[in-house]
């Protein structure tokens, strides 16, 4: 890549930061996050609870604080200054509100310390922050001792929350019941806390956040070396005993390395090798990283990844395993070039699992970090592809909204301080030239929020004891750690294509294809050779089959429901052809349940607005219908839409010259879903939108609805039809209200915005970017609305992976041999032998329900919220935990 085209995507990317800081500044500050599709400032108790994720907002502009060093790398020191006085100026840490003591460590005190290093950098150097006095350092003094509080417990481990105000366990704290915490949530403070006390002198802060990592450490599961997701902070007891590198884990592993390279304390570099010499073991499958039981570190715990497991590549590049790193990174790039974002979680293979995308940056961090290792021009094509997935399908008028769902393309009103911290500094340092930055980074290291704490700070107050003599430490074998700092000068100027011949074999990991394996098995067939056992002739019963899926490494479960499991661990067959022939099976089996899940479900649609103002920045996500046009299959309509007379659609229009040629609008209720549709029809419109009478209904909170047919053919509708609950079709008539002419798209996902009309768009005002506040998710599951049955019944689909990893992963399916109905809440992938290889998006977990539609209402009480879905497949993982032990595997 050119010096002019880095450094024209150097200049994007500070246009990119300054149009979210900005509108964060115009339309939130002194909120601690914008909401970008609604134009506002988000305030702790003036919105509707989003539960954990709320436990940042201490109501102390966390944005602004979480920007101020990336203010500095981005060379923007006159809005540094700015920044810092505003913060000083408006800033109050003492407010009653209950907070995470992670989630404020990390943004507000790394920030506050972040912004304090790099301003008495700007100060020795003589033009800027002249009149500084270490302020900053001051409250993050202060934030430090309101957190301290926290500590109090026999084991050391923090309390998860504490009250700024009131503290723990005052009445009025409202707090201090809880009793456990994640691994990453306690052992994640180091590095603030010690440069806090490096730069004051008060030791208490290193003291206490040392004596949460002793803890952890002591508990850590001997044979296994590896520790779990979540402890309970008074007994030491693991509560979660599955172990990864993702979300509850990440960051603790993090900051033992980085605790060494800040510290120089060698027990933390001893502890972050016997943990690394047990992922590489146990978690790391190349290029996968699979959560394992840290009692039976063999078996996995899960078969998808979360995306938090990003940063590990960057993690590997400061270890010096190169290799390892390049895999992981490649295989995550695939995912996305699949899916635009990472999934917040996706499965082994690389199906969306959860669809949300909160603009995390822990991919483009790791992507910095291999371009620094490897200078391989590669990285900067993935940085730029970054960028541009960014602006085409994230970019709104007053910032960047998250993805709610990557499938549809729709967004979530939040933008999370993190975005700026983080994204930003990473991408314009991955595209900048030495003499672009003001200072040297390389004095700096990281924290996890990508605050920059300097590395004098080794040298500084250093009254704690270097090495930990407590504490026993497993002896390892030394050359796995050989290449402990990446050299750059010896690895790849000898040989320029190292990378590329790691990436090479994963370049095709994440396409859709049939298994690579049944050319060999029909020659082997052909030879004369007995061909190996087929996933269509199975039987569970029948022992030679289950001798031969021995020979395999496959492995059959009994589970409680009288379901068998099948799991996979190709290090267990007989050979290495056995092992492929295991891999197709499994393939095998999970692909003949996709045919029966295709015909059963159908996935989310996607109403754009496409007219002035909003040119398809505005995406909700509409409920599919069993009957009409399938968007699926034919081309996307498009078209303005007109209210229907009567409203309800449920008999001849009386003003069928208004919705000629239009998407007619008709509200639900009175009639079945396929009458309205025809009633329409008749009177010319080209699309149906249905709109829920129930008002206040949200996708937010809500399956979708499945339109079903009333029975009868329903071959004689041929214009699409789509359902929107009440929040979002109320977006819709605003719209009409405000603007008259409102143009839609009717699509199977969200299409690409119109450049032409974009350039035509003028400035729009705050009120016309209101009108973007409610683009919805697909939840994790739908209703099917079936109205020609007064009956209400539920029965549970389950998700299925399309396709298996290569032969080195692990794979796991599930066989039913009869119909099974289970709770919907449950995700077991149930396979249905019958089927071929097909491709299939990964679909949302669908809740079919009957109901009449004029009574909305039978159903609502048997509706499941995602976070239930979410608890669900915590459980099931748990249940499947304690089968595998008592099996003899």
């Amino acid at each position: 890549m050119s010096r002019e085209e880095k450094q024209k995507l150097g200049n994007q990317v500070l246009e990119m930061f300054d149009h979210a800081y900005g509108n964060y500044m115009e339309h939130a500050y002194p909120a601690d996050e914008l909401m970008p599709l609604t134009c506002r400032g988000r305030v702790r108790g003036q919105e509707p609870s989003r539960g954990d994720v709320d436990d940042a907002l201490g109501k102390f502009s966390l944005t602004l604080i979480d920007s101020l060093d990336t203010l500095v790398v981005l060379n923007k020191t006159k809005e540094f200054e700015d920044a810092v006085r505003k913060v000083l100026r408006d800033v109050n840490l003492d407010n009653d509100v209950v907070v995470s003591v992670f989630e404020t460590a990390c943004p507000d005190t790394g920030g506050l310390l972040g912004g304090h290093s790099l301003a008495i950098m700007l100060k020795e150097k003589g033009e800027h922050m002249q009149w500084y006095n270490d302020e900053l350092l001051q409250m993050a003094k202060q934030l430090g001792y309101k957190l301290l509080p926290a500590f109090n417990t026999t084991s050391g481990l923090p309390y998860p929350r504490i009250n700024l105000k009131f503290g723990i366990r005052k009445p009025e704290a409202r707090t201090g019941t809880e009793t456990d915490t994640c691994t990453a949530c306690a052992g994640t403070l180091i590095l603030e806390f010690a440069a806090l006390s490096r730069f004051t002198g008060a030791t208490i802060f290193e003291e206490y956040a040392r004596k949460a990592l002793d803890f952890l450490w002591e508990k850590r599961q001997r044979s296994s070396n590896l520790v779990g997701v979540t402890i309970n902070i008074h007994t030491g007891d693991w509560v979660r005993k599955d172990s990864g590198v993702g979300a509850g884990i990440d960051s603790y592993y993090e900051y033992l390395l980085k605790a060494y390279v800040l510290l120089g304390d060698d027990s933390f570099l001893e502890r972050f090798n016997t943990h690394y010499d047990a992922i590489m073991r146990y978690i790391s499958q190349p290029p996968l990283l699979l959560d394992v039981h840290i009692h039976k570190p063999m078996l996995n715990a899960r078969t998808w990844m979360d995306a938090l497991l990003a940063f590990f590549p960057g993690l590997q590049v400061l270890k010096g395993d190169i290799r390892p790193a390049i895999e992981t990174h490649e295989m995550l790039y695939q995912v996305i070039k699949k899916h635009n974002f990472l999934p917040e979680a996706f499965t082994t293979d690389f199906r969306v699992h959860w669809a949300q995308h909160p603009l995390r940056p822990e991919f483009a961090e790791s992507t910095y970090f291999l371009y620094k290792a490897t200078g391989d021009p590669y990285y900067l094509e993935v940085g730029k592809t970054l960028i541009e997935n960014l602006n085409k399908y994230a970019r709104v008028p007053c910032g960047f909204a998250a993805m709610k769902d990557v499938r549809t393309g729709s967004h979530e009103d939040r933008m999370d301080s993190f975005f700026l911290a983080e994204m930003f500094k990473y991408l314009y340092l991955l595209f900048a030239d030495k003499e672009d930055i003001i200072f040297d980074i390389e004095d700096y290291i990281f924290t996890t929020e990508a605050h920059l704490l300097p590395l004098w700070l080794s040298t500084t107050n250093q009254s704690i004891s270097k090495k930990n003599t407590t504490s026993e430490y497993t002896e390892l074998d030394d050359s796995n750690f050989d290449w402990t700092c990446p050299n750059t000068q010896i690895l790849f100027p000898n040989d320029p294509l190292y990378a590329q011949s790691i990436r090479e074999p994963l370049k095709n990991v994440v396409d859709k294809s049939c298994p690579r394996g049944i050319i060999r098995v029909e020659e082997s067939f052909r030879s004369g050779a007995k061909p190996p056992l087929r996933a269509r002739d199975f039987m569970a019963t029948n022992p030679e089959h289950l001798e031969i899926l021995k020979k395999m490494g496959v492995s059959l479960i009994h589970l409680k429901d009288g379901r068998v499991q099948l799991v996979q661990h190709a290090i267990q067959a007989a050979s290495s052809i056995d092992a492929e022939d295991g891999l197709r099976f499994m393939q095998e089996m999970i692909e003949l349940s996709s045919q029966q899940q295709k015909e059963q479900q159908l996935p989310p649609r996607a109403v754009q607005i496409v007219s002035h103002p909003f040119f398809g920045r505005v995406v909700l996500t509409a409920g599919p219908a069993q009957f009409g046009l399938d968007l699926s299959k034919h081309k996307e309509t498009r078209g303005f839409v007109a209210s229907s007379k009567p409203y309800n659609g449920c008999s001849e229009l009386t003003n069928p010259e208004a919705v000629m040629g239009k998407i007619a609008l008709i509200q639900r209720g009175q009639c079945m879903f396929a009458e309205k549709a025809r009633n329409i029809q008749n009177a010319g419109a080209i699309g149906g939108i249905v709109i829920d009478d129930n008002e206040g209904s949200s996708s937010d909170t809500a399956p979708l609805f499945q339109m079903a047919g009333d029975g009868k053919d329903t071959d004689d509708i041929k214009i699409p039809m789509l359902f929107l609950f009440s929040k979002e079709g109320s977006i819709i008539l605003d719209a009409i209200r405000e603007y008259e002419e409102v143009e839609v798209l009717l699509s199977d996902k969200a299409k690409d915005r119109d450049p032409e009309m974009e350039n035509e768009e003028q400035p729009s005002s705050e009120n016309d970017s209101q009108n973007q506040s409610a683009e919805q998710i697909s939840s994790s599951s739908q209703e099917v609305d079936l109205v020609d049955q007064e009956s209400s019944e539920e029965n549970s689909l389950n998700s299925h992976p399309e396709s298996l990893s290569p032969a080195d992963m692990d794979n796991a399916a599930s066989i039913s041999p009869s119909e099974q109905t289970s709770n919907p809440t449950e995700n077991h992938e149930t396979t249905n032998l019958n089927g071929e290889c097909t491709d299939l998006d990964n679909q949302p977990q669908e809740q079919s329900e009957t109901e009449e539609d004029s009574n909305p209402n039978v159903s609502w009480g048997k509706k499941v919220q995602p976070i239930d879905s979410i608890l669900a497949d915590w459980n099931e993982d748990i249940e499947a935990f304690e089968m595998m032990e008592k099996d003899e595997l």
